[in-house]
């Protein structure tokens, strides 16, 4: 089974890392998070591009946290053990501060299925690729 290691913290499974990182990002600690990853850490906006670096992953993360507060529920993950890992969850969140390119935000909540897909080696998160259905946000804001 593929394995992680982050900081001095045991070894843990691929599927258990990712466990961290969501109870990290619903915990706001974004330094957490960014330790988890490689320095070259491939980051695929849902319908964007791709993203590349920790330190422009954490840009994304500040980003995020001053248009959206969101916690995650409901959160499965599922691994090969060989270092592909899946995540379902749903997204409960409130619209704080337009966003570049978004509609106006009134404190709008919304509440979202999402997934991600994970690469895990090196005891690292190599790259994260995230999903939602963004015409579904939309509607919840009101745009």
């Amino acid at each position: 089974m593929a394995t992680a290691r982050v900081g001095y913290a045991a070894r843990v499974t691929d599927v258990d890392l990712v466990k961290q990182y969501y109870q990290r990002f619903n915990a706001g600690d974004w330094d957490g998070m960014c330790a988890m990853l490689s320095d070259d850490v491939a980051h695929d906006l849902n319908q964007g591009e791709r993203q590349i670096g920790r330190a422009v992953f954490r840009a994304f993360l500040d980003r995020m946290a001053r248009s959206y507060k969101e916690q995650l529920t409901d959160i499965v993950v599922c691994g090969n053990g060989h270092g592909r890992v899946g995540a379902e969850y749903v997204v409960h969140g409130t619209y704080l501060v337009a966003d570049e390119g978004l509609p106006p935000a009134t404190g709008q909540t919304y509440v979202l299925p999402g997934g991600a897909f994970f690469t895990v080696a090196d005891q690292r998160i190599l790259r994260v690729t995230n999903y939602y259905n963004l015409a579904d946000w939309l509607r919840q804001v009101g745009a």
